[in-house]
């Protein structure tokens, strides 16, 4: 499983310098497809993973001058507050109505994004 677990962060590291997505769309999917990991703990894995992802992405941008502090804490600060409160309701939800819901979020996401 290690070899599996490094090439899902391979490919989310990739595509988060790339296009800036990583956690929910790269690593959850796979950990769900190719771990057999649930929902639920292939989401709480994720973020812990980009956390250091981020830090690591952060960074490098910030050596070419592509951060913009004041805007990133101003969609950070009420992102986290985001989180506490998606979390306390994911603890409520079954898996698979989590699957539902993200199966249709991404449907959308792809669709606007054709458009």
């Amino acid at each position: 499983m290690p070899l599996k677990l490094a090439a899902i962060g391979l490919v989310a590291g990739l595509f988060s310098a790339l296009f800036g997505v990583g956690g929910g769309i790269v690593i959850v999917p796979l950990l769900i497809l190719v771990t057999g990991f649930d929902g639920k703990v292939a989401t709480g894995t994720s973020l812990a993973a980009i956390l250091i992802t981020a830090f690591a992405g952060t960074v490098l941008y910030a050596f070419e001058g592509h951060v913009e502090v004041a805007h990133a804490a101003v969609v950070g600060l009420p992102a986290t507050v985001g989180v506490i409160a998606g979390t306390a309701i994911q603890q409520r939800l079954s898996v698979r109505t989590l699957s539902l819901g993200f199966a249709g979020l991404l449907v959308v996401l792809a669709v606007l994004l054709l458009v």
